[in-house]
């Protein structure tokens, strides 16, 4: 296999999507304890569903914590906020930077913000645990390769543990401050925008930012904690819904299956379910770059959802990750149903009439584009779609589109293509969830329909490669950070986890060598 090095870009723009995606890379493996712990809250405090339903049992109360007047009990909510959530952010984040070991230190230094603190620490754990396990990293390196022989897990435990509780004492008198006050800060200023009517032009920054791909560092970096926190004083937030409304998305795709033409109207239904109920919703994306105009519905519909919400004063308990209705729904407090289900639906309406006039005002330019065989506007999309995203993105395969060179054209790269049979392959992306999974799903089904046997497809964080793999699949941009972590595996660079050429290529290896056995 040939090996080319990826574009490197250096815009502020790529800058701020690594950003995006190193902090969604903490909070993102971790979702599923956010929402056990909305559905704990929902469950469990005393304006939740059981009080609410009127189950009146101690077990009630002691799992939810409220009517504790001789603090027997502490419940659920109240730990897993304070430590649970945080610890398991700083625990990712300090893999992400030097594995287990970065892990195990990050979390004993987050302990020191947690209690430094007194409240959920969100931001600091996202600070401190990557920032220690980098400290702890440099540290071995002062030592690396001079430690006498039966002496390494000696060394190892007590440095680790000496520079684990230097840094908790420092974050608990110097940095649990400083990130207590940037986030009272943020509080006050979310807090100012919602009392003065002016949260719904935060929409003018992240619709834009969806498109963008710019969203991830404002949404899992600030939504998500000062949300987190809101929702453990009142019960809800209106920061959870912000970003994550389908509402917008939704009237864009209805407005293209009434009004549009081509290859745009008729995936555009398709594109409804995987939107709205699926939660994907970058799959909306390339109808706006299609008719960039469009970010002005998706602005008008997304301010329209935030604004219903301030009025009804609704929000979640916790974030609805993927942004399906069905999350939405579910993490919705009783008292909030009308409000959240009015913000979607009004949302949808308000992008739609918007997108409605755009869309009709070039139909006729449209219609003869598609009479004259000229229909590209969709695979272009999906093309301005990838380059904006900097890296793989499973739209085009999800509409049934190309997305010209950006998603037809696979690079492989090999270090080793001479080592044994393949017999485990490893779909590896940043967080290891998502389009990993789904480009793993389709490799499965084409390796089942071949007839092959004996070989596993998984997906996983490439933090989290062992260098056991013997084939790993990655997009082309993080092909070098994959085989660092495994360099002793074939590596397939592709550009499209959903549909690339090349694995019709390792479908060819598996045969070939299932022949030769």
């Amino acid at each position: 296999m040939t090996t080319t090095s990826p574009t490197k870009r250096g815009s502020t723009k790529v800058g701020v999507q690594r950003f995006g995606t190193f902090v969604s890379g903490m909070v993102l493996p971790n979702i599923a304890a956010f929402i056990a712990w909305g559905l704990i809250t929902a469950l469990f405090i005393e304006t939740g569903w059981l009080p609410l339903l009127g189950v009146d049992a101690t077990w009630v109360q002691q799992l939810g914590g409220w009517s504790n007047t001789d603090a027997t009990y502490p419940g659920l909510v109240g730990p897993m906020i304070t430590y649970l959530l945080p610890l398991l952010i700083a625990n990712t984040g300090g893999r992400m930077v030097y594995g287990l070991r970065g892990g195990v230190v990050g979390t004993i230094a987050t302990m020191g913000v947690i209690v430094g603190a007194g409240i959920p620490m969100f931001l600091g754990a996202m600070i401190v645990g990557p920032g220690a396990a980098w400290i702890m990293k440099k540290i071995d390196k002062i030592w690396a390769g001079r430690i006498r022989a039966g002496f390494e897990m000696l060394v190892d435990n007590f440095s680790g543990g000496i520079v684990g509780a230097a840094l908790a004492v420092v974050a608990f008198f110097l940095i649990a401050p400083a990130v207590t006050a940037i986030s009272d800060f943020l509080e006050g200023v979310v807090g100012f925008l919602v009392d003065s009517s002016l949260l719904p032009l935060a929409s003018i920054f992240v619709e834009p930012g969806k498109i963008l791909f710019l969203n991830n560092a404002i949404n899992h970096g600030v939504f998500t904690p000062l949300g987190t926190i809101q929702s453990q004083e009142t019960g809800q937030s209106i920061l959870f819904l912000i970003e994550a409304n389908p509402g917008p998305g939704l009237g864009i795709l209805l407005a293209f299956s009434v009004f549009g033409v081509g290859l745009l109207r008729a995936s555009a239904p398709g594109a409804i379910l995987i939107q709205f109920i699926g939660g994907i919703h970058e799959i909306y994306f390339p109808y706006v770059l299609a008719k960039p105009l469009l970010v002005v519905a998706a602005i008008a519909g997304g301010a329209t959802g935030v604004l219903t919400n301030v009025i009804f004063q609704s929000g979640l308990r916790a974030p609805a990750s993927p942004g399906s209705i069905i999350a939405v729904l579910a993490q919705t407090p009783p008292g909030s149903f009308l409000g959240v289900i009015l913000s979607v639906l009004l949302s949808a309406a308000v992008s739609f009439f918007v997108s409605a006039i755009i869309i009709r005002s070039s139909r006729k330019r449209d219609l003869e584009a598609v009479e004259a065989g000229q229909d590209t506007a969709l695979s272009d999309a999906v093309a301005k779609n990838a380059a904006n995203k900097g890296r793989d993105s499973n739209v085009g395969a999800l509409l049934g589109a190309s997305g010209g060179n950006a998603a037809a054209t696979a690079t492989a790269q090999g270090t080793t293509a001479t080592r044994g049979p393949i017999q485990s392959i490893v779909f590896a992306c940043d967080a290891g969830m998502g389009s990993s999974a789904m480009g793993a799903t389709v490799m499965r089904n084409k390796i089942k329909k071949a007839g092959i046997e004996g070989v596993t497809v998984v997906n996983e964080s490439i933090t989290n490669l062992t260098g056991n793999a013997d084939l790993v699949i990655t997009q082309r941009e993080l092909t070098p950070r994959a085989q660092e972590k495994s360099p002793n595996s074939v590596h397939v660079s592709v550009d499209n986890f959903m549909g690339s050429p090349k694995y019709d290529e390792v479908v060819g290896m598996l045969e070939a060598q299932k022949h030769v056995n």
